[in-house]
Protein backbone atom coordinates (compact mmCIF):
# COMPACT_ATOMS: atom_id res chain seq x y z
CA UNK A 1 0.00 0.00 0.00
CA UNK A 2 1.49 3.31 -1.08
CA UNK A 3 2.06 5.90 1.59
CA UNK A 4 -0.02 9.08 1.19
CA UNK A 5 1.85 12.39 0.90
CA UNK A 6 2.28 14.25 4.16
CA UNK A 7 0.10 17.34 4.77
CA UNK A 8 3.24 19.47 5.08
CA UNK A 9 4.50 18.37 1.66
CA UNK A 10 1.09 19.00 0.07
CA UNK A 11 0.98 22.50 1.60
CA UNK A 12 4.47 23.26 0.30
CA UNK A 13 3.55 22.12 -3.21
CA UNK A 14 0.40 24.25 -3.13
CA UNK A 15 2.41 27.28 -2.03
CA UNK A 16 4.90 26.79 -4.87
CA UNK A 17 2.08 26.47 -7.42
CA UNK A 18 0.51 29.66 -6.09
CA UNK A 19 3.79 31.55 -6.45
CA UNK A 20 4.30 30.26 -9.99
CA UNK A 21 0.71 31.13 -10.94
CA UNK A 22 0.42 34.57 -9.36
CA UNK A 23 3.89 36.06 -9.75
CA UNK A 24 4.29 37.34 -13.31
CA UNK A 25 7.85 37.03 -14.61
CA UNK A 26 9.86 40.23 -14.53
CA UNK A 27 10.66 39.84 -18.21
CA UNK A 28 6.93 40.12 -19.04
CA UNK A 29 6.59 43.46 -17.25
CA UNK A 30 7.31 46.80 -18.92
CA UNK A 31 10.84 48.09 -18.42
CA UNK A 32 11.65 51.70 -17.61
CA UNK A 33 14.37 53.29 -19.70
CA UNK A 34 17.64 54.06 -17.94
CA UNK A 35 17.65 57.20 -20.07
CA UNK A 36 20.68 56.23 -22.16
CA UNK A 37 20.30 53.93 -25.17
CA UNK A 38 23.82 52.56 -24.76
CA UNK A 39 22.86 51.34 -21.28
CA UNK A 40 19.34 50.12 -22.11
CA UNK A 41 20.62 47.92 -24.93
CA UNK A 42 22.92 46.14 -22.48
CA UNK A 43 20.20 45.47 -19.90
CA UNK A 44 18.47 42.10 -20.23
CA UNK A 45 15.00 43.64 -20.04
CA UNK A 46 15.81 46.56 -22.32
CA UNK A 47 15.68 48.84 -19.29
CA UNK A 48 14.98 48.72 -15.56
CA UNK A 49 12.41 46.10 -14.58
CA UNK A 50 10.19 46.22 -11.46
CA UNK A 51 12.38 43.83 -9.52
CA UNK A 52 15.04 43.82 -6.83
CA UNK A 53 18.16 45.79 -7.77
CA UNK A 54 21.24 46.07 -5.57
CA UNK A 55 24.12 48.53 -5.53
CA UNK A 56 27.24 48.98 -3.45
CA UNK A 57 30.01 51.53 -3.32
CA UNK A 58 33.27 50.54 -5.01
CA UNK A 59 35.06 51.21 -1.72
CA UNK A 60 34.27 52.34 1.84
CA UNK A 61 35.37 55.89 0.90
CA UNK A 62 32.70 58.55 1.58
CA UNK A 63 32.76 59.70 -2.04
CA UNK A 64 31.99 56.23 -3.38
CA UNK A 65 29.33 55.71 -0.71
CA UNK A 66 27.64 58.96 -1.72
CA UNK A 67 27.83 58.00 -5.40
CA UNK A 68 26.11 54.65 -4.77
CA UNK A 69 23.43 56.38 -2.70
CA UNK A 70 22.72 58.98 -5.39
CA UNK A 71 22.77 56.31 -8.09
CA UNK A 72 19.86 54.48 -6.44
CA UNK A 73 18.13 57.77 -5.62
CA UNK A 74 18.15 58.70 -9.32
CA UNK A 75 16.85 55.29 -10.41
CA UNK A 76 14.03 55.50 -7.87
CA UNK A 77 13.30 59.06 -9.00
CA UNK A 78 12.92 57.86 -12.59
CA UNK A 79 10.28 55.34 -11.46
CA UNK A 80 8.64 58.06 -9.36
CA UNK A 81 8.35 60.43 -12.32
CA UNK A 82 7.00 57.66 -14.56
CA UNK A 83 4.44 56.67 -11.92
CA UNK A 84 3.38 60.29 -11.49
CA UNK A 85 2.68 60.56 -15.22
CA UNK A 86 0.47 57.47 -15.19
CA UNK A 87 -1.00 57.74 -11.71
CA UNK A 88 -4.63 57.38 -12.78
CA UNK A 89 -6.16 54.51 -10.84
CA UNK A 90 -3.24 54.12 -8.46
CA UNK A 91 -4.41 56.72 -5.97
CA UNK A 92 -2.51 59.30 -4.02
CA UNK A 93 1.11 58.52 -3.31
CA UNK A 94 1.68 56.71 -6.61
CA UNK A 95 4.86 58.74 -7.15
CA UNK A 96 6.16 58.33 -3.60
CA UNK A 97 9.44 56.56 -2.83
CA UNK A 98 9.88 54.87 0.55
CA UNK A 99 13.44 54.96 1.91
CA UNK A 100 14.16 52.71 4.91
CA UNK A 101 17.28 53.64 6.88
CA UNK A 102 18.94 52.47 10.07
CA UNK A 103 21.06 55.58 10.46
CA UNK A 104 20.12 59.20 9.92
CA UNK A 105 22.56 60.31 7.25
CA UNK A 106 20.32 61.07 4.27
CA UNK A 107 20.93 64.59 2.92
CA UNK A 108 17.72 65.84 1.30
CA UNK A 109 19.34 68.61 -0.83
CA UNK A 110 21.76 66.06 -2.27
CA UNK A 111 18.95 63.66 -3.13
CA UNK A 112 17.05 66.51 -4.80
CA UNK A 113 20.06 67.23 -7.02
CA UNK A 114 19.73 63.62 -8.25
CA UNK A 115 16.03 64.11 -9.00
CA UNK A 116 14.51 62.69 -5.79
CA UNK A 117 12.84 65.77 -4.31
CA UNK A 118 11.40 65.89 -0.75
CA UNK A 119 7.80 65.85 -1.99
CA UNK A 120 8.43 62.40 -3.50
CA UNK A 121 10.20 60.93 -0.46
CA UNK A 122 8.98 59.02 2.60
CA UNK A 123 11.55 57.95 5.21
CA UNK A 124 11.25 55.06 7.65
CA UNK A 125 13.68 54.87 10.57
CA UNK A 126 14.50 51.22 11.27
CA UNK A 127 16.37 49.61 14.14
CA UNK A 128 18.39 47.04 12.18
CA UNK A 129 18.76 45.17 8.90
CA UNK A 130 15.94 42.73 9.70
CA UNK A 131 13.46 45.54 10.28
CA UNK A 132 14.65 47.35 7.16
CA UNK A 133 14.02 44.27 5.01
CA UNK A 134 10.58 43.77 6.59
CA UNK A 135 9.62 47.39 5.85
CA UNK A 136 10.78 47.03 2.23
CA UNK A 137 8.76 43.86 1.75
CA UNK A 138 5.62 45.49 3.10
CA UNK A 139 6.24 48.51 0.89
CA UNK A 140 6.52 46.57 -2.36
CA UNK A 141 3.54 44.34 -1.52
CA UNK A 142 1.38 47.39 -0.79
CA UNK A 143 1.39 48.29 -4.48
CA UNK A 144 0.83 52.04 -4.13
CA UNK A 145 4.45 53.21 -4.08
CA UNK A 146 6.64 54.08 -7.05
CA UNK A 147 9.69 52.36 -5.51
CA UNK A 148 11.31 51.40 -2.21
CA UNK A 149 14.94 51.76 -1.14
CA UNK A 150 16.64 50.19 1.85
CA UNK A 151 20.15 50.34 3.28
CA UNK A 152 21.53 47.17 4.83
CA UNK A 153 24.84 45.79 5.97
CA UNK A 154 23.73 42.19 5.65
CA UNK A 155 20.97 40.37 3.74
CA UNK A 156 21.15 36.64 3.03
CA UNK A 157 19.84 34.73 0.01
CA UNK A 158 16.53 33.89 1.68
CA UNK A 159 15.83 37.54 2.52
CA UNK A 160 16.65 38.77 -0.99
CA UNK A 161 14.59 35.99 -2.56
CA UNK A 162 11.58 37.07 -0.52
CA UNK A 163 12.11 40.67 -1.56
CA UNK A 164 12.56 39.75 -5.21
CA UNK A 165 9.33 37.72 -5.23
CA UNK A 166 7.49 40.54 -3.46
CA UNK A 167 8.73 43.05 -6.03
CA UNK A 168 7.55 40.82 -8.87
CA UNK A 169 4.14 40.26 -7.28
CA UNK A 170 3.59 43.91 -6.41
CA UNK A 171 5.07 45.30 -9.61
CA UNK A 172 7.11 47.74 -7.51
CA UNK A 173 10.90 48.01 -7.87
CA UNK A 174 12.99 47.51 -4.74
CA UNK A 175 16.49 48.96 -4.44
CA UNK A 176 18.93 47.67 -1.86
CA UNK A 177 22.01 49.69 -0.93
CA UNK A 178 24.61 47.27 0.37
CA UNK A 179 26.73 49.10 2.92
CA UNK A 180 30.36 48.26 3.61
CA UNK A 181 30.52 46.59 7.03
CA UNK A 182 34.29 46.34 7.34
CA UNK A 183 37.35 47.04 5.23
CA UNK A 184 38.11 44.33 2.69
CA UNK A 185 34.66 42.69 2.81
CA UNK A 186 33.04 43.33 -0.57
CA UNK A 187 29.28 43.86 0.04
CA UNK A 188 28.49 42.17 -3.27
CA UNK A 189 30.45 39.02 -2.44
CA UNK A 190 27.40 37.61 -0.64
CA UNK A 191 25.04 35.66 -2.96
CA UNK A 192 21.76 37.38 -3.76
CA UNK A 193 18.53 36.83 -5.69
CA UNK A 194 18.61 40.41 -7.03
CA UNK A 195 17.77 40.90 -10.72
CA UNK A 196 20.72 43.27 -11.15
CA UNK A 197 23.76 44.11 -9.00
CA UNK A 198 25.79 47.31 -9.47
CA UNK A 199 29.09 48.67 -8.18
CA UNK A 200 29.47 52.46 -8.22
CA UNK A 201 32.69 54.45 -7.80
CA UNK A 202 33.83 58.00 -8.37
CA UNK A 203 35.85 58.86 -11.47
CA UNK A 204 37.79 62.05 -12.32
CA UNK A 205 35.66 64.87 -13.70
CA UNK A 206 36.62 66.74 -16.84
CA UNK A 207 38.02 70.24 -16.54
CA UNK A 208 35.83 73.04 -17.81
CA UNK A 209 37.25 75.23 -20.61
CA UNK A 210 37.67 78.31 -18.45
CA UNK A 211 39.73 79.33 -15.46
CA UNK A 212 43.48 79.58 -15.06
CA UNK A 213 45.89 77.06 -13.55
CA UNK A 214 44.67 75.67 -10.22
CA UNK A 215 41.44 77.68 -10.60
CA UNK A 216 40.19 75.74 -13.61
CA UNK A 217 36.53 74.80 -13.43
CA UNK A 218 35.47 71.24 -12.60
CA UNK A 219 32.83 69.58 -14.75
CA UNK A 220 29.92 67.35 -13.84
CA UNK A 221 30.71 64.48 -11.48
CA UNK A 222 31.57 61.20 -13.19
CA UNK A 223 31.09 57.67 -11.95
CA UNK A 224 32.43 54.28 -12.95
CA UNK A 225 29.21 52.25 -13.14
CA UNK A 226 29.70 48.49 -13.20
CA UNK A 227 26.84 46.08 -13.82
CA UNK A 228 28.37 43.21 -11.87
CA UNK A 229 25.59 40.72 -12.51
CA UNK A 230 22.20 40.60 -14.17
CA UNK A 231 19.71 37.83 -14.72
CA UNK A 232 19.58 36.84 -18.38
CA UNK A 233 22.51 38.96 -19.55
CA UNK A 234 26.26 39.52 -19.26
CA UNK A 235 27.99 42.08 -17.03
CA UNK A 236 29.09 45.43 -18.40
CA UNK A 237 30.51 48.77 -17.30
CA UNK A 238 30.23 52.41 -18.31
CA UNK A 239 31.73 55.77 -17.48
CA UNK A 240 28.71 57.97 -16.78
CA UNK A 241 28.09 61.51 -15.67
CA UNK A 242 26.14 61.80 -12.42
CA UNK A 243 22.38 62.46 -12.65
CA UNK A 244 20.99 65.97 -12.79
CA UNK A 245 17.91 67.38 -11.08
CA UNK A 246 15.69 65.52 -13.56
CA UNK A 247 17.27 62.16 -12.64
CA UNK A 248 18.96 62.00 -16.05
CA UNK A 249 22.36 60.35 -16.43
CA UNK A 250 24.63 61.12 -19.38
CA UNK A 251 27.58 59.74 -21.27
CA UNK A 252 30.62 62.03 -21.15
CA UNK A 253 30.43 64.36 -24.16
CA UNK A 254 33.64 63.20 -25.83
CA UNK A 255 32.65 59.54 -25.47
CA UNK A 256 29.15 60.18 -26.80
CA UNK A 257 30.50 62.12 -29.79
CA UNK A 258 32.97 59.37 -30.62
CA UNK A 259 30.32 56.62 -30.46
CA UNK A 260 27.97 58.66 -32.67
CA UNK A 261 30.69 59.20 -35.28
CA UNK A 262 31.54 55.49 -35.24
CA UNK A 263 27.88 54.72 -35.84
CA UNK A 264 27.74 56.94 -38.92
CA UNK A 265 25.96 59.85 -37.23
CA UNK A 266 27.36 63.22 -36.30
CA UNK A 267 26.18 65.66 -33.66
CA UNK A 268 26.19 69.31 -34.64
CA UNK A 269 28.11 71.58 -32.32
Amino acid sequence: MAASPSPDLDALRAEIRAIERDAAPCAARPALSFGIDKVDERLAGGGLLPALHEAAAASPAPGDDAAATLFLAALAARFSRAAGQGAAGRGEGASQVLWAVARRDLFAPGLALAGLTPDRLLCAQCRDDAETLAVLEKGVRHGSLAAVIGEVGRADMAATRRLQLAAEEGGTPAFLLRRWRRLGADPLAVPSAAFTRWRIGCAPSASLPFGIGPFEGIGRARWQVVLVRQRGGPPHQWLLEAPDGEACFALPAALGDREDREGGARIAA
